[in-house]
């Protein structure tokens, strides 16, 4: 991840804010139309490490007149975090 940066308290991802809470990623600006909501689903032993294999990505609107159901407008499913940023990425800076 080298375009992560820190600022405001948060970490940064291609300019999005990026807020980690256990198996669960918030991305994106809450004062914009839409974020982006990852769980981490499945882990993979590399090592000593555990690194995310199977990742759950919902676009949802942020709207709080919405339901959470109503507020997700797209979801996909990614084999790694890579793969899950990068898609919540395209979505975020189209939806500009």
């Amino acid at each position: 991840m080298a375009e992560a940066k820190k600022e405001n308290n948060f970490l940064h991802y291609k300019g999005y804010p990026l807020v980690r809470n256990k198996d669960e990623i918030y991305y994106g600006n809450m004062s914009d139309k839409y974020v982006v909501w990852m769980q981490i689903t499945e882990k993979t032993k590399v090592g000593d490490l555990d690194v995310a294999s199977k990742v759950k990505i919902y676009k949802m609107a942020t709207d709080e007149n919405l339901s959470p159901l109503e507020a997700i407008v797209k979801q996909s499913e990614k084999t790694s975090l890579y793969e899950a940023l990068d898609i919540a990425y395209a979505w975020l800076s189209r939806a500009v």
